[in-house]
C-alpha cells in the first residue's frame, strides 16, 4: 500500500466537522457555550464562572449535569465551584441532591435592607413598650446567632436588658423560634438538633403566626415574637418584647401576641411600601 493511499484513508475517517475545524471539543469533553453579548466579564474569572453558576440557579434547582450544560463550565470546575458556593451557605442542596440558592442571601438582603427597617422600627417599638410596660426588640440571624439591630427598654423596674449588637443564640427564645421556623427543611432540621424547643412547637409557631417562650432563654425570662417580612414574604427579622415571668403570667402570648403580631405586620407593610416607592 502506498503512502498516498495511507493518506486517503485517513482522511476518510476524520468526520468532515472535525475535519473542518480541529479545535472543535469531541463528543466526550464538556459543553461549552458561546459567549453572548449580554454576558459580563470583569477580569477576574473565577468570579464570572461563579456568578454563572449563580445565574443558572437563579431558575430553580439543578443537578450537576445541568450546571454544566447551563453554564458551559467543564464538569469539574462547575462542581468544584458549587461545593465552594455551598460551604459559604449561597447555595444548598434540596431533597433530591440538586443544588438551589441557599439561605445567605436572604441574610445578605436582610442586612441591605436594614436601613429601612431601623427607620420604621423607633417609633413602632416605643408603641409596644407604651401598650405592653415591657421591653421591646427586633433581631435579625447572623449566621448561627441572631443579633439585636434595635431595642427600647423600660425606664424603671425589672426589665429583659438587651442592648442593640447583643448576639444571642439560636437555640433558645422566641425571636429563635421566628427566625427558624420558616426556614427551608435543610436549615430547620440543622437548627433543632441543639435547640430547647421542637418540630412541633414550630410547625404550631408558623400557623399561628407568632412565639412564645416561658424560662427558655434565661430562667425567669417570657417573651413573645412574631416575623417581620420583606417584599417577598421572606422571614428577614422579628420583633419581640421580653420580660419577667412573674410580670408577663404563666400564659402571655395570650394577652400580648395580638400587639406583637400588629407591630410585626406594621413593620412588613413599611417594607413593602418603600419597596415599591423605590421601584
Amino acid at each position: 500500500m502506498t503512502t498516498s493511499t495511507l493518506n486517503a484513508e485517513s482522511t476518510k475517517r476524520v468526520p468532515d466537522d472535525v475535519a473542518a475545524n480541529p479545535t472543535s471539543p469531541s463528543k466526550d469533553s464538556a459543553p461549552r457555550l458561546p459567549a453572548t453579548d449580554n454576558e459580563i466579564h470583569s477580569g477576574v474569572g473565577v468570579l464570572d464562572k461563579t456568578v454563572k453558576i449563580l445565574d443558572a440557579l437563579e431558575s430553580g434547582p439543578a443537578t450537576l449535569g445541568q450546571l454544566v450544560s447551563a453554564t458551559g463550565l467543564a464538569r469539574p470546575t462547575a462542581h468544584r465551584l458549587a461545593i465552594a458556593l455551598e460551604r459559604h451557605r449561597f447555595v444548598l442542596r434540596d431533597q433530591h441532591g440538586r443544588f438551589v440558592l441557599g439561605s445567605r442571601f436572604a441574610e445578605l438582603a436582610a442586612a441591605a435592607g436594614e436601613d429601612r427597617l431601623l427607620a420604621a422600627a423607633g417609633p413602632i417599638l416605643q408603641t409596644l413598650l407604651d401598650r405592653t410596660g415591657e421591653s421591646a426588640q427586633i433581631y435579625r440571624r447572623q449566621g448561627e446567632q441572631r443579633v439585636c439591630i434595635a431595642s427600647v427598654e423600660r425606664a424603671s423596674g425589672l426589665r429583659d436588658s438587651i442592648p442593640v449588637g447583643a448576639m444571642l443564640s439560636m437555640e433558645a427564645g422566641s425571636a429563635a423560634q421566628i427566625l427558624l421556623a420558616w426556614e427551608d427543611s435543610e436549615r430547620l432540621h440543622q437548627g433543632l438538633r441543639h435547640a430547647k424547643f421542637t418540630a412541633a412547637k414550630l410547625a404550631a409557631v408558623r400557623k399561628r403566626g407568632w412565639a412564645e417562650s416561658i424560662n427558655e432563654r434565661d430562667e425567669g425570662v417570657c417573651s413573645i415574637s412574631a416575623p417581620i417580612r420583606n417584599a417577598s414574604g421572606q422571614v428577614i427579622a422579628a420583633i419581640s418584647i421580653s420580660g419577667p415571668s412573674g410580670r408577663m403570667g404563666s400564659n402571655p402570648g395570650r394577652r400580648y401576641a395580638p400587639l406583637v403580631m400588629g407591630a410585626g405586620k406594621y413593620l412588613t407593610d413599611a417594607l413593602i411600601k418603600a419597596s415599591v416607592s423605590r421601584g
